[in-house]
């Protein structure tokens, strides 16, 4: 089940797409939700993010275990770096995004969880239910900061993490790509 230097483990690969589609959709979901003001979305969205947190830990647990897989091919150290940076930006912001979000919805009184279970309850104002009451405005605003930040920094680094991948199949014709596709 381990990975090998020519070929990863399913759960590798698995683990991968899961989350990189759920950051994907919910940093798309995100930008459309605050910009439409689409709070429908919004139960969907925390959803998903604290099973994105479940699955992300397992990432660290897995890459703790397992390690790296090796890269296929000799590469500059400029090359070298740049993934290794990118892998930590994209590593530490899957746990980042989902535990701001969490600290920032948490904290504002608005509560989440994931689907109809509820984590942290909502806090409405006594005498106005449609209003929530903050359980604290400090946390809240940090949250809602880390969370943003956290969200553009996962965009820019998938965005890299697409166009290297993009330059080993494409340029380099190595097969880094065809790895993580278990060609």
């Amino acid at each position: 089940m381990m990975d090998k230097p020519n070929k990863l483990s399913m759960l590798t690969i698995s683990l991968h797409w899961i989350i990189g589609i759920l950051i994907m959709g919910l940093c798309a979901a995100g930008v459309y939700m605050t910009r439409a003001e689409a709070w429908d979305l919004y139960p969907i969205h925390k959803s998903l993010g604290v099973l994105l947190l479940s699955a992300a830990l397992l990432r660290v647990l897995w890459r703790i275990k397992n390690g790296w897989p090796a890269p296929v091919a000799d590469y500059s150290r400029l090359e070298h770096l740049a993934a290794k940076v990118v892998k930590w930006v994209l590593i530490i912001g899957t746990i980042a995004l989902p535990v701001s979000g969490m600290l920032f919805s948490g904290a504002s009184g608005h509560g989440f969880g994931i689907f109809d279970l509820v984590l942290v309850p909502a806090q409405h104002m006594p005498g106005n239910p449609a209003e929530v009451l903050a359980y604290s405005e400090f946390w809240a605003k940090a949250g809602a900061s880390i969370h943003q930040a956290t969200a553009y920094i996962l965009i820019a680094a998938v965005l890299m993490h697409v166009a290297g991948a993009c330059k080993h199949h494409f340029i380099d014709k190595d097969a880094t790509l065809n790895r993580m596709l278990n060609k």
